[in-house]
């Protein structure tokens, strides 16, 4: 084979593995993401939207969100989420949606065994007890440790209420 044309595909291929790693990774997904894909958490993502966290919980975090699913959602009294879904009472619902989340990466691995009271982003602490599996208050995490870019999410089975 002709030199030149050896370092012409040489240079060729060069050129391309340089184009390739110039393109950008696709980035992990964030907890919004997360939430936004899975089809339990429409009730969640929809409160979310209507509080204007969004833009807070796609930021840099750390974060760990107690995500509860529809079907907790739905447990609630009949009207509950309609009636805090309204622009009157976007206050009330971040304040119920923020008591939910927990400032840093908090894994299952670290409050296994544990029983200790953390301090909500809302400002209230949560009771967490890890000795038997992992409860927040009253409600049970049925799915621990979903790793997001910016956070963790632990799926729950009921909505934590503020007092």
């Amino acid at each position: 084979m002709n030199r030149r044309v050896l370092f012409r595909i040489a240079g060729a291929v060069s050129v391309a593995a340089l184009l390739a790693a110039c393109v950008p990774a696709e980035s992990e997904p964030d907890i919004v993401d997360i939430a936004s894909s899975n089809d339990d958490f429409s009730t969640l993502v929809a409160a979310v939207s209507a509080a204007g966290l969004v833009d807070t919980l796609k930021g840099d975090g750390p974060f760990t969100v107690f995500a509860p699913t529809n079907a907790a959602f739905d447990a609630l009294p009949a009207g509950t989420v309609e009636n805090l879904l309204k622009p009157e009472n976007k206050d009330q619902l971040i304040k119920i949606l923020t008591y939910h989340v927990v400032p840093g990466n908090v894994t299952s691995d670290q409050l296994a065994g544990q029983r200790l009271n953390v301090a909500t982003v809302q400002g209230q602490t949560v009771h967490i007890d890890g000795r038997s599996g992992v409860k927040v208050n009253k409600a049970r995490v049925t799915t621990a440790d979903i790793i997001a870019s910016n956070g963790v999410i632990h799926v729950i089975d009921k909505v934590l209420l503020p007092k």
